[in-house]
C-alpha cells in the first residue's frame, strides 16, 4: 500500500511539473513566466509565501513577481540594504535554506523582519542558466522548519525550471526589441528618403550622424524622426532638427 501511495505521488508531480513546463512554453514575457513559477510553488510545495527576484547584466536586483506583500516587504528589505540570505544565495549561486528565521544571526535586520511578518522557515534558490544567475526563487512557509526534504528535492526541480523559462523569456524579449527597433529605423529611413529625396544609404548615413552628434543611440534618434521631435541641444554646426537633414 505505502508503494502505491508513493507512485500516486510521484505521477501526480511529473503530471504537474509537465503542466508547468507547457504553461512556460506560452509565457510570452519574464514576467508571465515568473507568475507561473510563483503560482505553481504555493501548492507544489505547500508554502505560505513565494517571490522570484531578478538581476540584470549589470548586477541590479529587481523584484520579479511575489504572491504576497509579506514576500514584496522581505525582498524591498533586502535589495534596500543590499544583503540578506536572498541575494546572498544570488551572489554565490547557490541554495540557502534557512530552518529558524529566529535563529539567525548572519542577517540579522532581515531575521527580525521575517519574525515580525510571521514567516518561520526560508529556503532561496538561485537561478542560473550557464555561467550566469539570473535572479532567485524564495520559497516561505510560517512554521519553523518547515521545509522536509521533499518539500527541497521539490523546489530544487522548480528552480532549475524556472531559470530555463526565465533565460528563453528574456532572449526572447531581447529578440523583440531588436526586431522593434529595426522596424522604428526602417521607418525613420522611410521618411528622410519620401521628403528629401534620399536613397536608403545617405538616409541611414543622416540618422546615423546624428546619433554620433548628439550621443544618442540610433533607436532614439529614429523615434525623433518618426515623432516629428525637434532636437533640444542643437550644436552650431549641425541642423537644429532632422527634418533638415537633407
Amino acid at each position: 500500500m505505502t508503494q502505491s501511495i508513493e507512485t500516486v505521488r510521484v505521477h501526480r508531480q511529473a503530471h504537474a511539473f509537465a503542466e508547468l513546463a507547457m504553461q512556460l512554453h506560452d509565457s510570452t514575457t519574464t514576467t508571465e513566466t515568473a507568475d507561473a513559477v510563483v503560482r505553481f510553488a504555493i501548492p507544489a510545495v505547500a508554502c505560505d509565501h513565494a517571490g522570484i527576484a531578478l538581476q540584470d547584466a549589470d548586477g541590479v536586483i529587481t523584484i520579479g513577481t511575489v504572491s504576497s506583500d509579506v514576500a514584496r516587504e522581505l525582498y524591498a528589505l533586502q535589495i534596500g540594504h543590499g544583503d540578506g540570505p536572498m541575494i546572498a544565495a544570488m551572489q554565490h549561486g547557490v541554495v540557502l535554506h534557512i530552518p529558524n528565521s529566529a535563529a539567525e544571526t548572519r542577517w540579522p535586520a532581515w531575521s527580525r523582519a521575517a519574525v515580525a511578518a510571521g514567516v518561520g522557515s526560508v529556503v532561496h534558490l538561485a537561478l542560473q542558466a550557464g555561467n550566469s544567475t539570473l535572479g532567485a526563487l524564495s520559497l516561505s512557509k510560517q512554521a519553523y522548519d518547515g521545509f522536509s526534504a521533499d518539500d527541497l528535492a521539490i523546489a530544487h526541480v522548480l528552480a532549475r525550471h524556472a531559470a530555463i523559462a526565465v533565460a528563453t523569456a528574456q532572449r526572447r524579449e531581447v529578440m523583440t526589441t531588436k526586431v522593434d527597433a529595426r522596424k522604428l529605423v526602417g521607418q525613420a529611413m522611410g521618411i528622410l528618403m519620401e521628403r528629401h529625396d534620399l536613397d536608403a544609404d545617405r538616409a541611414f548615413a543622416v540618422l546615423r550622424r546624428y546619433a554620433e552628434e548628439y550621443d544618442l543611440k540610433l533607436q532614439q534618434v529614429a523615434e525623433q524622426v518618426v515623432a516629428g521631435r525637434r532636437f533640444t541641444r542643437p550644436k552650431p554646426s549641425a541642423p537644429t532638427d532632422l527634418h533638415a537633414a537633407g
